[in-house]
């Protein structure tokens, strides 16, 4: 049988991926799959074939550490994406032994914050790209940043999002494998496993990007935007965990002192003022306390 475990499922993607000739085998001839064979991944590893069968298929509950890097060394996987793997390996916890009583709402004091910041723009989110809060400068950026929005969504399905972004093509790719390091083993979470059947059905760049089973932690990049109003703009962003919270992620952008896109961004604060305010959070929170 093929198990349909979260390992085996990456083992069998991450496997497609590998040619012959990229771990010094010979390649050409009939292969019934693309990628490495069972046998080769199992050789090349060190460890019995019937044994990585057991792992593709579930079977082995408890794999040790040095076996599992011995597979991703084959895999060609890198540290961020080995971790991943060591974690879809071990047992995962059971109903109710979560995060405790972490608040998923967003401090009050963390939206003192970003409405202190008039040159730049920042939302918070939480581990499903739901946005939460954001400050005026981040809804004249783009108005899915702004309570109620899932950027998810937004990026892979909204046309508007998608012309804005000059690099839509990295950073959907990008999203998704950050997607995946911040559900690590926990793929069974309900909220996720619905997103990702929506985005898979309504997205076939989503769905491609998916099955490849591509790990890597969201850190600082540059997005290379096109604005309606003020035409290009290149900002740098930081995504910043917040402590004591469920998850939640404040990401916050910034221009290159000097440049020209410093001081678009100036002139598209200038136009958003008569809308300003404080940052907009979801009213559907109940109200929270400033910690």
């Amino acid at each position: 049988m093929d198990g349909s475990t979260p390992l085996g499922e990456f083992l069998r993607a991450r496997r497609a991926l590998v040619r012959p000739e990229d771990v010094g085998l010979p390649g050409g001839g009939l292969r019934r799959v693309p990628g490495l064979r069972r046998e080769e991944v199992a050789m090349l590893a060190g460890i019995s074939s019937d044994y990585y069968l057991r792992l593709e298929q579930g079977r082995d509950r408890n794999p040790s550490v040095q076996v599992l890097e011995a597979v991703a060394r084959v895999l060609r996987l890198d540290a961020d994406t080995t971790a991943h793997l060591v974690g879809l390996a071990q047992e995962r916890p059971g109903p109710g032994t979560g995060s405790g009583r972490r608040t998923r709402q967003v401090p009050a004091s963390l939206l003192q914050l970003i409405d202190g910041w008039p040159r730049n723009p920042a939302y918070v989110q939480n581990r499903y790209y739901d946005c939460l809060a954001a400050n005026a400068l981040a809804t004249a950026l783009t108005p899915n940043f702004r309570p109620g929005v899932n950027l998810l969504r937004a990026v892979f399905l909204d046309p508007a999002e998608r012309e804005l972004r000059r690099d839509w093509e990295e950073l959907t790719s990008e999203a998704v494998a950050a997607l995946r390091s911040t559900a690590g083993a926990d793929v069974d979470d309900p909220r996720l496993r619905d997103l990702v059947g929506e985005l898979s059905l309504r997205s076939e760049r989503f769905r491609t990007l998916w099955a490849r089973h591509e790990v890597r932690p969201r850190r600082g990049r540059v997005s290379h935007l096109t604005h309606p109003q003020v035409g290009d703009l290149d900002l740098r962003s930081h995504k910043l965990s917040v402590d004591g919270t469920d998850g939640l992620n404040m990401v916050v952008f910034h221009a290159e002192p000097g440049s020209r896109s410093a001081e678009l961004l100036d002139i598209l604060g200038s136009l958003a003022a008569p809308q300003g305010g404080k940052a907009r959070r979801n009213d559907t929170q109940e109200r929270i306390e400033d910690q």
